[in-house]
Formats: structure tokens, sequence, C-alpha cells
């Protein structure tokens, strides 16, 4: 078993599998992943009637101009395909929070609207987020890891395709 080292404190193995750091590193990494989705949709759903995936397609629209936003890019910025982005817009349409109509600008597209209904879910179901993104990431970062938490994901961020 060769290791070359390329960081101080981070050896690389040339076997094909990862160093005891690499593994540490990345076990880590996945655990947060499948773990925080669900610690931080729990409190959505008990307090909002919410998923996480809702919340976040509520917010985005929220916060678009005049609360419309073409369905393409809300799948985008939801990090959704545009499938799974129709099922929640239509189950978010019977609870009269969003509707959709054609892009007056280019028919082509669709945009999906916030109704002043689904303002307010997402205006009381905007601290229960909040509240629950502070006690799991940011609290528990100092100034200097969220910053550090920053770059990282805009590193790993940047090797994404698409």
């Amino acid at each position: 078993m060769r290791e070359v080292s390329m960081v101080p404190g981070m050896a690389e193995r040339r076997d094909g599998w990862l160093s005891a750091d690499e593994k540490e590193a990345w076990t880590g990494l996945i655990s947060l992943l499948l773990l925080m989705p669900g610690r931080l949709e729990a409190p959505l759903r008990d307090e909002s009637g919410l998923t996480l995936f809702e919340y976040l397609v509520l917010s985005h629209v929220s916060e678009a101009p005049e609360r419309r936003i073409r369905m393409s890019e809300l799948a985008f910025l939801a990090n959704g395909s545009l499938s799974r982005l129709s099922n929640v817009v239509t189950r978010l349409e019977k609870r009269g929070a969003m509707s959709r109509h054609p892009d007056p600008d280019d028919g082509r597209y669709t945009l999906a609207v916030l109704t002043d209904a689904g303002f307010e879910i997402v205006r009381a179901a905007a601290p229960v987020h909040v509240r629950a993104v502070r006690e799991l990431v940011l609290d528990p970062l100092s100034a200097a890891d969220q910053l550090a938490l920053v770059r990282i994901a805009a590193k790993l961020k940047a090797r994404l395709p698409g």
C-alpha cells in the first residue's frame, strides 16, 4: 500500500481505496447529506404541514419578482426535476397556494405563481425553517466555520454538471 501525501496530514492512497482521512471526510459528508433533509423537514411537517421541498418551492416563488417564476427556473432553484416540481405544484394548487399560467413573454414556458394564501403559508413556515437551520447548521459553527462551509460547498458544486 503506497501513500502519497499531497496536503500535510492528508494521504492519498493509490490502490483504489480511500485513505483513512479521505474516508472520514466522505462519511462525514454523506451522513450529513442523508440526515439533514429529514431533520430540516420534521419541524416543517409538524408545524406547517409542508415537506422541505414544498417549502423550498414556496420560498423561491415568494422571493421572485411579482411572486411568479418560470417552472424550469424554479426546478433549477429547488434542485428538482420538472416532473417532481409539477407534482408538488399540483398539490400546492389544490391547497390554494399556487397557480400556473402561460408566460405572457413566451408561451412556451409556464409560470408558477404564488397566491396570497401561498404567501401566508410560506410566511408562517419561514420562522420554523429558519429556527431549524440555525439550530442544526449555523449555531454549532463559528463565523470562520460558516465561511469555510461556503467555500467548500462552492468548490463541490462547481464540480457538478448542469
